[in-house]
């Protein structure tokens, strides 16, 4: 297969890998809006955009009552509990506010590259140019759903149903992959695809569990809450109750969402597809650069299988996962496309 069709496969599953990512990380976040605290709010778009190494628009996400203009709110003498009404619409107000802000940046943000309608327009233009080597039902199924969001905006979808539209979208991108299953030829092109969806989904579910690790180390008043949203983003949520009750715990959850061997979105699963696509691409022009690329996949395997069971500093090995992902898309890279 040729380089630039390689890398073209390859970067096609990594975009609509992080877009599917995205979509389900926005359809439990605005769930939340419906009934959630305030606080809990502000929390989950933090660990979204941390998650992503991304500044979110006006600076940082600290909720502070005082910035939100509720002062001028309490210049009448109400009684206590009047106060406290007017106080909690104001905030309500503000959140509302922000997450519209917030989740159209991370949605339809044109100049923001993470953003989900970015990831998509890009794993969709990778495709459009790879067209010889993908099946029609799979170019078909692809620009059905890009024509679809073309035609919408946030303010569309925020006076219905955010929460449904993401749903949709997630499902819309799931169906490609299915028809991507039944449909494409097993040849190099869909080793490249696979290989370029699992590496990014070993950088996003590791950055995303140290984005949480790392509010944890903060108050931990909403914890059970956002380890809950985690199980529910990797589809983990009836496995960790047939394994461990109802009880979360957040490091059995960390434990079910890296190791499991059974559970379609863990991190070892990520690593042992990624291992298995290296293998069935073969080696590269240059022999030695492919044997590093396959030494790297192999050690981000035994670091899932072997060191994290008797780990006692789970977020450095995380912190190892993600640099060694990183790495071993720059050797992937390196063998196969820019050799």
């Amino acid at each position: 297969m040729l380089a630039r069709s390689a890398q073209g496969l390859y970067w096609m599953g990594r975009y609509l890998e992080r877009a599917v990512h995205l979509s389900r990380l926005l359809q439990l976040q605005t769930e939340a809006l419906v009934d959630r605290p305030t606080g809990e709010i502000y929390s989950g778009w933090r660990r979204i955009y941390r998650s992503l190494d991304r500044e979110p628009p006006g600076g940082g996400l600290e909720l502070e009552p005082s910035d939100a203009g509720t002062a001028p709110q309490f210049q009448r003498q109400e009684g206590p509990s009047e106060q406290v009404q007017i106080q909690r619409r104001v905030s309500d107000e503000y959140t509302l506010a922000d997450s519209f802000t917030l989740a159209d940046d991370l949605t339809f943000e044109r100049s923001n590259p993470s953003s989900m309608w970015s990831c998509f327009a890009l794993g969709r233009e990778n495709a459009r140019q790879m067209r010889h080597c993908i099946s029609a039902e799979m170019w078909r199924s692809l620009n059905l759903t890009y024509l679809k969001l073309q035609r919408i905006r946030m303010l569309d979808i925020w006076l219905a149903s955010p929460e449904g539209f993401y749903t949709e979208t997630a499902e819309d991108i799931e169906t490609f992959m299915g028809v991507a299953s039944a449909t494409m030829y097993r040849d190099e092109g869909w080793h490249f695809i696979r290989l370029g969806r699992f590496i990014e989904r070993s950088q996003l579910t590791s950055n995303l569990l140290l984005a949480q690790l790392e509010l944890d180390e903060g108050p931990a008043e909403y914890r059970e809450t956002d380890w809950t949203t985690l199980l529910r983003i990797y589809h983990a949520q009836e496995a960790y109750n047939r394994r461990h009750s109802v009880e979360i715990r957040p490091e059995r959850v960390l434990d079910l969402l890296v190791t499991d061997p059974l559970l379609p979105d863990s991190m070892r699963r990520a690593q042992d597809t990624v291992s298995e696509e290296l293998a069935a691409v073969g080696p590269g022009p240059d022999g030695a650069s492919s044997a590093a690329a396959n030494r790297m996949a192999g050690r981000l395997r035994s670091l899932v299988r072997y060191e994290w069971p008797d780990s006692e500093d789970k977020p450095r090995l995380l912190v190892r996962i993600a640099d060694l992902s990183r790495q071993l898309h720059g050797l992937v890279s390196a063998v196969y496309f820019d050799y």
